[in-house]
């Protein structure tokens, strides 16, 4: 006598989540990876889903360092001043900016929620990994999904994003979001030309 299995697992009519509704768009597999490449996996796969963020790239170990000529002589944005031709040493750019190389990696800016701090669209944000975020620190921040850099705020005990900009509300962060601070912003790049 053969006693009657339940049945477990296996395709079911209905189940699942509904063709193309994440927040990818498209269907998702799940797949083990090893805990040291999480973040790099998660780093990559916001390319192309970023919200006010839309090019990151980790800093390359093997970049060779050029420290440029720093002069001792501080220049008035005012009015000008004479010229002081001492040079009082030599400045890497990387070492200035960067503290922990192999957590820190660089976000392009999109759009203008941050100008009131000045980063602005097209700037190039340093965001170290390694730095434990607390009330005030500029974050690089995934809600959901989606991705932004917005100053960490605490009200009532409740984690809040702002946005230095009067036209953006507060994000308020609630325990049905999907929250993760991705990391702290240290620093931020212009070019002028």
């Amino acid at each position: 006598m053969i006693k009657n299995k339940k049945q477990h697992g296996g395709l079911r009519s209905g189940a699942g989540r509904r063709l193309n509704s994440g927040i990818y768009g498209e269907p998702t597999k799940v797949i083990r990876v090893p805990k040291s490449k999480v973040f790099d996996i998660k780093k990559y796969i916001i390319h192309s889903q970023a919200a006010n963020v839309f090019n990151i790239t980790k800093i390359k170990p093997s970049l060779s360092y050029q420290p440029l000529n720093l002069f001792e002589h501080k220049v008035s944005a005012g009015f000008p001043s004479p010229a002081d031709d001492h040079v009082e040493k030599k400045l890497d750019l990387n070492e200035y900016l960067i503290k922990q190389k192999e957590a820190t990696f660089f976000v392009r800016i999109k759009g203008d929620s941050m100008i009131g701090i000045g980063i602005h669209d097209n700037d190039i944000v340093i965001v170290d990994k390694s730095q434990k975020a607390i009330t005030g620190d500029i974050v690089l921040a995934s809600i959901d999904g989606d991705f932004t850099v917005k100053l960490l705020s605490n009200n009532k005990s409740k984690y809040r994003l702002l946005a230095a900009n009067e036209k953006y509300k507060p994000i308020e962060i609630n325990k049905s979001m999907q929250f993760e601070i991705w990391g702290v912003i240290t620093g931020s790049i212009r070019k002028f030309k």
